[in-house]
């Protein structure tokens, strides 16, 4: 349980990371000056700083869920990139300062994208073999 309680936090800073980065860079001049202008402005920006510390708390909590003797990568990717690209894309829409537009088509790509990962998380058991093609 204890993993996927850190894959589902990792899955929620993921989205708040890319959303952060987002909002963070909506001013522009992130590569204006060169590399060290870029670590300036990053510096200097407190959403970007935060943005990247979601990042990094996120690889953390990814690579501890990961080393689960039953969850499967082949179960958490799925979660990881549909779980956060449903979430980023409706937290785009409701944000003020993103009030990013989806489309009615988007909106049911977004709910097949989360019926898929939800298919693959509950219809897959634990302990599932991840091969089964030569006997492995």
């Amino acid at each position: 349980m204890k993993y996927i309680i850190a894959l589902c936090a990792a899955l929620v800073l993921n989205a708040i990371a890319n959303l952060s980065m987002k909002v963070g860079t909506q001013g522009g001049g992130l590569g204006d000056n060169g590399a060290s202008g870029a670590i300036r402005t990053i510096l200097s920006s407190p959403v970007l700083i935060i943005g990247l510390t979601c990042f990094a708390c996120n690889a953390f909590l990814y690579m501890f869920a990961l080393q689960s003797k039953t969850l499967q990568i082949s179960i958490a990717y799925p979660i990881m990139v549909g779980g956060g690209y449903a979430i980023i894309s409706v937290a785009a829409y409701f944000l003020p300062s993103l009030q990013e537009k989806l489309t009615p088509g988007q909106w049911v790509g977004v709910a097949m994208i989360l019926a898929g990962v939800i298919i693959v998380a509950v219809l897959t058991p634990a302990g599932a073999p991840t091969d089964s093609v030569g006997g492995r």
